[in-house]
């Protein structure tokens, strides 16, 4: 028999009941209820930040901030040009086979071949960008380089 909605069940000791505070001193939250005695944290209605430091200046504002990061910047994804070697001779590598073969995650990636390794393949390849090197390597293989948009 498989595994199906009706037959699903909790793992014992998974589920855990509420934590009722303030129930007398044998439930072991009884008393000040887990809150300590006095302060700001004893109080009802406090809210405090998750980074406050009780006024002392906070770590991020402490330690320095430098440069920026551009929100338009092109991020590209680094295939090296011995990973291209799997295929075979002759094949047009495009986005899709290297999709296909795990090399390129996600449909929205813009990949860039860089020059690492050797190709001993003519591939006719197709990426969104190409360092020299691996422009270099794959004519010298008898191989095309082509930019897609």
């Amino acid at each position: 028999m498989g595994m199906y909605l009706h037959t699903l069940t909790k793992t014992p000791g998974s589920k855990h009941r509420r934590m009722r505070v303030g129930r007398g001193e044998s439930s072991g939250k009884g008393k000040t209820s887990g809150r300590g005695n006095k302060g700001q944290m004893a109080r009802s209605g406090h809210n405090r930040k998750p980074a406050f430091e009780g006024g002392q200046m906070r770590l991020i504002r402490r330690i320095p901030k430098r440069g920026f990061t551009s929100w338009n910047k092109t991020v590209y994804l680094p295939v090296n040009v011995s990973a291209l070697d799997r295929f075979e001779a002759g094949a047009e590598v495009n986005l899709e086979m290297l999709q296909k073969v795990g090399l390129a995650k996600g449909s929205d990636q813009r990949v860039k071949i860089l020059g690492t390794g050797e190709l001993k393949k003519k591939l006719a390849v197709k990426a969104h960008a190409f360092s020299a090197s691996a422009r270099s390597k794959i004519e010298a293989a008898g191989g095309t380089c082509e930019v897609v948009k």
